[in-house]
């Protein structure tokens, strides 16, 4: 299968979240598959050419593109890597050189569009027919409507079908009636009830969502979730008409990254077999962090980004009570200010129990996935969440409010008869919270009963090869409806 897949974001080139973690893991395991992948992204000012050997494509110099009624020049550099995957990078220093890859700058419609007019431009000047393009989340959302707009008089496309993944529904890239001129789009379908028009402005993922073939979300209940009033952000009503062509996919997780047998960034590597080797990680850890190490007593993680949504306010109220317990915090993390502050006040205020680095550290994310015994994630939502899975695969017991892909890959270990791989609440209090850090801490001291619990974890599968297998299956079902 020829599958052509858009984003604004892959790894290892840029990322600002899980966007980034799928957009490099699924193309490579489709390609692993025996699939033919061409990725699509812009190449930002943080992208070097030379770090991640890219290749100028000489046939694409100084193209002229339209982007309203501006004229701009865009290059493009590729790389193939060993799985089989093409990337293709947009350059254009014009849009993409702003020290950022999101802006709240007046021209971003005008940014993505043109990755997306240029994504077209390339597979027609390789005459490579897609039978499906994969977009994802607000940025590429337009190339449904493209192939059935703007290049549908191009027989090239004429049975491309379009799939569109929801990664965050609450970012749906509204703008002003003229990002609809901008787009090269006509205006007859930009009115009260139009597949273009949202409260009044064009909305590229309302817009995507109405041309799509197939839509997917990454959870099953994320997928349900999003169709309510709580979680669907205005576009409940659009998620409920299309509802019989949305499916939940779980992500999957990077397991030759994130895995304790063979993890660069630890130094002791166990497996489920083995794991008292997993306490000299919380010793490294303990000792990394300046925390004195004591046998008996937890260590409770949390990398995330700091903000409501991550449930950093309850987290914040149970603080005082959690630091009177037995029980230390490590916590990694950047975001909003007060949060910031709050994680520095913590540190400070209990330099023997707490731990808090503000900011982005890779090595110590997987240090804290390893060394931790405990691992919490009271998110408001969560349409997949990664770190859990690296927990449950590391035998690091997740904390989780039981919302979207949380609800989907930890089971409350009291709810299911003894038989969880962590413990989950699901009402979004401190107190729903806190007791369910208090049933963790108690079984804690239940040494068998917890390594029960670390080892259901551990035997999980969370590797992409079973949730690209459900991407085929919506991509036959996108290609059924084109005939």
């Amino acid at each position: 299968m020829r599958i052509a897949f858009a984003t604004s974001e892959c790894v290892p080139f840029v990322k600002t979240g899980g966007l980034a973690d799928v957009s490099g893991a699924l193309p490579k395991a489709l390609a692993l598959m025996g699939h033919e992948v061409k990725v699509f992204l812009p190449l930002y000012q943080s992208i070097r050419v030379l770090d991640h050997d890219l290749t100028f494509a000489h046939e694409f110099h100084n193209t002229q593109m339209r982007v309203g009624e501006r004229t701009v020049t865009a290059n493009v550099w590729y790389k193939r890597n060993g799985a089989g995957v093409e990337h293709y990078f947009v350059d254009c220093p014009h849009y993409f050189h702003r020290g950022q890859v999101y802006t709240s700058h007046a021209d971003e419609d005008e940014r993505f569009i043109l990755l997306q007019d240029m994504a077209m431009f390339i597979l027609q000047r390789f005459n490579w027919a897609p039978e499906v393009l994969h977009c994802n989340d607000w940025q590429t959302a337009l190339l449904p409507v493209f192939l059935r707009e703007k290049y549908n008089w191009d027989q090239l496309f004429a049975k491309t079908a379009s799939v569109l993944s929801l990664h965050n529904v609450g970012y749906q890239g509204r703008f002003g009636a003229a990002a609809v001129g901008h787009a090269g789009l006509k205006y007859d379908k930009f009115h009260l009830g139009g597949a273009y028009e949202f409260y009044g402005d064009f909305s590229f993922l309302k817009a995507g969502l109405m041309y799509a073939d197939m839509i997917t979300t990454v959870s099953p209940t994320y997928a349900r979730e999003i169709q309510t009033y709580e979680y669907g952000t205005e576009l409940e009503g659009v998620l409920r008409y299309r509802g019989g062509d949305l499916v939940g996919i779980l992500n999957g997780i990077d397991v030759d990254d994130w895995n304790p047998a063979g993890d660069r960034h630890i130094p002791h590597h166990y497996t489920i077999d083995d794991l008292d080797t997993k306490r000299e990680n919380k010793r490294a850890l303990l000792e990394r962090t300046d925390l004195p190490y004591q046998d008996g007593v937890p260590t409770i993680g949390i990398i995330t980004r700091l903000a409501e949504q991550k449930g950093m306010e309850l987290v914040a109220s149970v603080l005082p009570q959690l630091m009177e317990l037995p029980v230390q915090l490590v916590a990694l993390g950047s975001g909003a200010q007060k949060y910031e502050d709050f994680f520095r006040w913590a540190a400070q205020t209990y330099p023997e129990k707490c731990y808090a680095y503000i900011g982005f550290n890779d090595a110590l994310a997987h240090l804290i996935t390893a060394g931790s015994d405990m691992f919490l994630m009271p998110s408001r939502y969560e349409p997949c969440g990664l770190n859990q899975m690296y927990c449950l695969n590391y035998g690091t017991v997740p904390i989780v409010r039981r919302t979207g892909g949380l609800a989907d890959t930890v089971r409350d270990y009291h709810e299911y008869n003894d038989q969880g791989n962590g413990f989950s609440f699901y009402d979004f209090t401190p107190y729903a919270l806190w007791t369910s850090i208090l049933r963790a801490l108690d079984l804690y001291q239940q040494k068998e009963v917890w390594r029960e619990i670390m080892r259901r974890g551990m035997s999980e599968d969370f590797s992409w090869k079973h949730s690209a297998q459900q991407y085929l299956e919506v991509y036959q079902r996108a290609i059924s409806k084109r005939g």
